[in-house]
């Protein structure tokens, strides 16, 4: 096992400028990689999980075999997010720190391609990009691939999710023939085997732990509750550790925001992640989060992508993903750089079985928790505090203010001053709990689980008169009259269009505009168009996006509105 960078045989300004990012010893996806891709040219198919150093695997040796005196573009990685492809790009840019002469461009999706194309034009030796974003850049003829020599696909398994086959066969049809390809994947799907066999000449397939398996720094939890308390536990979760620093997944970037909202309502040092967000918002937010200002980020599964955070203490799912490949590259996030890891689910007692399938696919055990009660919950807080307090350093300055502080606690005990510091910091906690309701259900009591159907039609008010803890959870509304829109294909997610018969719109223009932000046809299922507006079924994982890409976007001059149906 390589326990060095010195012995994976890298230059020297690659080794100076990793050295000053921290790198101190390789993963193991980087001791297996780099030394493979710096003495061999076969083409590469390698299966890590997301979170054990996969850029600088691929990136590091990529770098060390460019031609600097050659301008055509070399080597061209593509990466399901804008997020995830603005990483990669600043964590190349970062290694190439001494080799200033290396040009790296991104292109994606969100952004003016203008300013991308112009940047193309100056010469690009490492293109970086989504594949919606590069197709169309590529039908304008505004990028030359002739010269790549080393096709990188980055989280194959997440662009095939979201639905970017048919991009992906077209721009690798491009291509040139003799090339290198190396494929990451978190996961191998029937899809992503599919690009291998069609692309790839008898590609090594490097497997670091087991294929599809999550991994092994991860615990796996779940706490089941009434849907009701579905929020309320989250709370009681946050509060049981004192120094949380996670990422909570939803499904939808609404429930998303409602979330962050809520708990940023009840004191949480929270914000949210989604597709909604411009990409100003975005960096503000990831900014905070990166430098521990936010405590929890509420993500979507698609926003979160690229994010680069090493030290999560926890990944909570608020909510499973539809998708169970997904799970894996949630609780990928934590555990990361041989630090010990939690992911939790919190589930209802329908979603028992959904658990048995995750488990079935990342070969790990899930336990079950439960919710901790208001005794757990204060002890924990009040020793964190306590903590806190001892690690204190004493200023001398203090020393200036003692006569003060003897006239002012002048004849109060040394355990009455003890109690009535901890009193200032802990009497939230101690007033809030002191009414908290055991939020548990017994294995078996499955009625107690099940929403009602007059609940569901009830008002916020009444809702907050059963459940005081959870924020508005955005019910489906009652259909229109002329609606007969039943429950979507497995997989996919009901978007709503505000374009109907009365704009004349077609199923095959549906497709086209979601073609133009990037969303391919695999991805793409029925079509149910009334009168001024219409659905679309888009694959669960890339609704989040499509929304966000169409909300607000022009057609024939009217202004689009998307949502996701709940």
């Amino acid at each position: 096992m390589i326990t060095d960078f010195l012995e994976l045989g890298l230059s020297t300004e690659i080794l100076n400028a990793i050295a000053e990012l921290g790198f101190e010893q390789p993963t193991p996806v980087q001791g297996r990689i780099i030394p493979m891709l710096l003495a061999e040219d076969n083409d590469i198919v390698c299966l890590a999980q997301t979170g054990t150093g996969k850029t600088a695997a691929f990136g590091l040796p990529t770098l060390e075999y460019l031609n600097l005196n050659n301008s055509a573009t070399q080597v061209l990685v593509l990466s399901p997010t804008r997020e995830l492809c603005r990483q990669i790009a600043q964590d190349l840019s970062a290694y190439s720190k001494y080799r200033p002469e290396t040009k790296i461009v991104s292109v994606y999706g969100g952004a003016p391609i203008v300013g991308q194309i112009r940047s193309l034009k100056k010469g690009a030796h490492i293109i970086v990009a989504t594949p919606g974003r590069l197709l169309d850049i590529l039908k304008r003829g505004d990028a030359d691939v002739s010269g790549v020599r080393t096709l990188i696909l980055d989280e194959a398994d997440e662009m095939l999710n979201m639905g970017f086959k048919d991009e992906l066969d077209a721009i690798l049809e491009q291509l040139p023939k003799e090339r290198r390809s190396l494929l990451f994947s978190a996961t191998l799907p029937k899809d992503v085997e599919r690009i291998a066999r069609s692309y790839m000449k008898n590609p090594t397939i490097v497997t670091v732990g087991e294929r599809n398996a999550g991994s092994d720094n991860v615990e796996h939890f779940y706490y089941m509750v009434r849907e009701e308390d579905r929020y309320a536990a989250l709370k009681r979760i946050a509060d049981y550790n004192p120094d949380i620093y996670a990422i909570v997944f939803c499904k939808t970037r609404e429930e998303t925001q409602k979330i962050a909202d809520a708990l940023q309502k009840d004191g949480y040092d929270a914000d949210a992640l989604h597709g909604d967000l411009s990409q100003a918002q975005r960096d503000y937010v990831m900014g905070r989060f990166k430098r521990r200002a936010l405590h929890m980020l509420v993500a979507t599964d698609v926003a979160a992508r690229g994010i680069d955070v090493s030290d999560l203490s926890h990944v909570i799912n608020y909510n499973l993903p539809q998708e169970i490949e997904l799970y894996t590259h949630r609780s990928g996030r934590t555990g990361r750089a041989s630090r010990k890891g939690v992911s939790i689910a919190i589930i209802n007692q329908r979603e028992k079985g959904k658990i048995k399938r995750i488990e079935a696919v990342i070969k790990k055990q899930f336990t079950r928790l439960p919710i901790p009660g208001a005794q757990e919950i204060c002890e924990r807080q009040l020793t964190h505090l306590i903590n806190e307090i001892n690690a204190v350093e004493v200023r001398n300055d203090i020393n200036a203010f003692q006569p003060l502080i003897d006239e002012m606690w002048d004849g109060i005990s040394k355990e009455e001053l003890v109690r009535k510091i901890l009193s200032y910091e802990f009497n939230r906690f101690l007033e809030y709990y002191s009414k908290a309701k055991d939020l548990n259900i017994p294995e078996k009591d499955k009625s107690k689980d099940r929403v009602s159907k007059s609940r569901d039609k009830s008002s916020p008010k009444e809702r907050s008169g059963k459940a005081a803890d959870a924020p508005d959870s955005g019910r489906r509304k009652k259909k229109d009259k002329d609606e007969n829109i039943g429950p979507c294909e497995n997989g996919f997610s009901w978007l709503r269009i505000n374009l109907g018969y009365k704009d004349k719109i077609l199923p095959r223009e549906i497709i086209s505009i979601m073609k133009t932000i990037g969303i391919g046809k695999k991805a793409v299922g029925k079509i149910e168009i009334f009168f001024d507006h219409l659905y679309v079924a888009v694959k669960s994982d890339a609704a989040d996006y499509a929304a966000s890409e169409i909300d607000g976007a022009s057609y024939n001059r009217r202004k689009l509105r998307a949502s996701v149906l709940k």
